[in-house]
């Protein structure tokens, strides 16, 4: 080969090269840009994928971003979940789900989605509803139980509420759980006086008959009992005649500060072996309830029950409601008093008395007001 021809030929392979680092140096200038393209595609996606599925501006209809009641039972995959969250329009993508659920499980490997039920709104974006579920925020119900409210009470205000059938939490309060609380006395039959009246809080999925007498009992055990046990060596009084009284006090005592003095009227007429003579008694064992215009007649009076205590000395057998914590306390702390007898005035206040006589007295004028309309 000629001098010529090798310089040709290398000439040739030169600009051969040069055409493959230009090709090579044009790929990675236009990498970046490729890279650049999926990155913003990518971000446009997950943007657009973690959104909230609506906004308020979005509603056509006053109920469209209204927050949507989900189940999760449990051992539900979160896989599963995001498949039900999109399906149920809460979220835009279970795809984009599945990828914040293992971002999640990668920041705490301890934690994890948690059955139960939960409120959520497609106005929220994906990661607060994954959040709300990470956290376990689950629905809650509360109900309120005021002070001297029976069993009854409570069991008709449950099936009001639309928590459960009344007779299912008359049937369950009958069921002492001795096992749970030990220190609940022997031979009750049933557990009036003992849930502790008060504003309670329960998941969504725990509102059962049985899971709101065990909250109801646990607050008892934690605000009541200790009373009681702090007080057991200056009373005479067993636990379950403590609240027997306390709870009669709480029916009968409307102003708080002549509470700790009808515990004393109480007090005193338990220490002469006298009647007790509370119109409560007689009203729950009669399941009625006089009122101002419509007063006990001498027949219900006379009407023999156990809990009749115009008829028999001494305390009910049980108690006849949920006393409060004063109640409680008055009935422990009686006031040292030389009345008998009291009567209501009908405004929440007593009349006090040390004799029959003077209660006679009070009985006639308030009588008389009542007739007169006064």
């Amino acid at each position: 080969m000629s001098k010529e021809e090798l310089t040709k030929g290398s000439a040739r392979e030169s600009r051969k090269g040069t055409r493959q680092v230009s090709k090579w140096l044009f790929y990675l200038a236009l990498l970046p840009a490729i890279w650049g393209v999926c990155a913003w595609q990518g971000w446009a996606w997950w943007s657009w994928a973690a959104a909230p599925p609506k906004t308020a501006t979005q509603s056509t209809s006053p109920g469209q971003d209204a927050a949507v009641s989900i189940q999760i039972p449990p051992g539900t995959s979160s896989q599963k979940i995001g498949q039900d969250l999109e399906a149920a329009g809460l979220i835009r993508s279970a795809g984009a789900w599945n990828m914040w659920a293992r971002w999640l499980t990668m920041q705490n490997r301890d934690g994890g989605f948690k059955a139960g039920t939960y409120q959520l709104s497609p106005t929220q974006p994906l990661s607060a509803v994954a959040e709300k579920i990470w956290k376990g925020e689950v629905v809650q119900q509360s109900f309120t139980i005021p002070e001297g409210w029976s069993l009854q009470q409570m069991s008709t205000y449950f099936e009001a509420q639309g928590f459960f059938p009344a007779q299912d939490f008359m049937a369950a309060a009958s069921q002492v759980p001795y096992a749970q609380y030990p220190w609940l006395p022997s031979g009750l039959p049933h557990l009036e006086g003992f849930l502790y009246p008060d504003t309670y809080q329960l998941d969504g999925d725990a509102v059962s008959p049985q899971a709101v007498i065990k909250q109801m009992l646990d607050r008892f055990e934690r605000i009541a009992l200790p009373v009681y046990q702090k007080n057991q060596n200056n009373t005479k009084l067993s636990l379950k005649e403590w609240v027997t009284l306390a709870s009669i006090v709480e029916k009968e005592a409307v102003v708080a500060s002549e509470r700790n003095r009808i515990s004393g009227v109480f007090n005193n007429r338990l220490k002469l072996n006298m009647t007790l003579g509370s119109d409560p008694t007689v009203e729950y064992a009669l399941g009625i309830r006089q009122t101002k215009e419509k007063p006990l007649t001498f027949k219900q009076v006379e009407t023999p029950s156990p809990y009749n205590t115009y008829i028999n000395v001494g305390l009910p057998p049980t108690p006849i409601a949920a006393p409060g914590i004063a109640s409680l306390e008055a009935t422990l702390t009686p006031e040292n008093t030389e009345y008998l007898y009291f009567m209501a005035r009908y405004d929440g206040t007593h009349i006090f008395s040390r004799t029959q006589a003077e209660h006679d007295a009070a009985v006639a004028k308030i009588d008389q007001k009542v007739r007169s309309g006064q």
